[in-house]
């Protein structure tokens, strides 16, 4: 009978282990970005945003989520910069960029990346974004097409309804404690960590608020992406949108979460390079699990 009871316990621990290393329940280290061919602070809306450049070539604008900051990008800019002139920035309030009075919106965060490409003298470039960057990336399209070529959507919500409640993720648990510690060792007030995600908070609560009307007249092409363990988004939610906007493709990325990017890089990078490829058709893929 002890025996039994043994080999049922190390089964039990085999499986709880083997289920543990799944690349969807795992939260890898922040990258560090690459050296920088330049990086500075541009004045914009009131506020000094953070922004560093790499390589040479179409430029490629990477969009961090909420509460992140650029250094999340570093797999992504060491794929991308050997081809691409690519751009990170920290939103406005995240990283090291500051932050003002006026409430943290999307609209207001899509008028800052516009203001910082005239500062950087870019008249369009691809927008990357991911979670709250791929919100401030369909801004951009909707609003201001004329300065987005193409836009790689990765966990996009078009409305508040399309979010998950994310406070029993162990995953997301472990993101908000460790954006907690980035944010006193990057940001220009780091006591004020509280206040800050209070205003994203309450921006997540009211915002974004796309119209299928909105969303129907998008005119660049579109990759719209999530991943099939996402914690955040749900799958409705990104099947609606890829469905709505004209000719876009729809993306599902298999055994990852709203942390792909650093999950999985490999594939996540595969899908970029893919997407930004001048012989590539952005709009000709829909509702694929993996890739070809």
């Amino acid at each position: 009978m002890r025996s039994a009871v043994l080999l049922l316990t190390l089964a039990l621990a085999s499986a709880l282990q083997s289920w543990a290393v799944y690349p969807w329940m795992v939260l890898p280290p922040t990258p560090a970005l690459p050296g920088a061919t330049r990086s500075g602070f541009a004045p914009v809306n009131g506020v000094r945003l953070w922004y560093a450049e790499f390589g040479q070539g179409p430029p490629v604008i990477l969009l961090h989520g909420g509460l992140a900051n650029s250094n999340y990008w570093g797999l992504q800019v060491r794929a991308l910069a050997p081809t691409y002139h690519v751009i990170v920035v920290d939103s406005r309030g995240h990283g090291r960029s500051s932050r003002n009075a006026a409430p943290i919106g999307y609209d207001l965060m899509a008028s800052d990346v516009l203001a910082l490409m005239d500062y950087l003298h870019l008249d369009k470039a691809a927008i990357v974004g991911w979670s709250d960057g791929a919100i401030i990336g369909l801004e951009m399209a909707i609003h201001h097409p004329e300065r987005v070529s193409r836009l790689y959507a990765f966990a996009a919500n078009s409305n508040p309804s399309g979010v998950k409640e994310v406070s029993q993720s162990p995953v997301f648990t472990e993101f908000t404690a460790r954006a907690a510690t980035e944010y006193a060792r990057l940001s220009p007030t780091p006591g004020q960590f509280k206040q800050f995600v209070a205003d994203i908070e309450h921006m997540w609560a009211t915002q974004p608020d796309f119209t299928d009307a909105q969303l129907k007249g998008i005119a660049v092409p579109v990759w719209i992406v999530d991943a099939d363990h996402d914690e955040a988004i749900k799958r409705e939610n990104t099947d609606l949108m890829a469905s709505l906007i004209p000719g876009a493709g729809e993306l599902i990325l298999p055994q990852v979460s709203h942390f792909a990017f650093l999950q999985d890089p490999a594939m996540f990078n595969q899908t970029l390079l893919q997407f930004l490829s001048p012989t590539s058709r952005p709009a000709g893929l829909r509702a694929a699990r993996g890739l070809e």
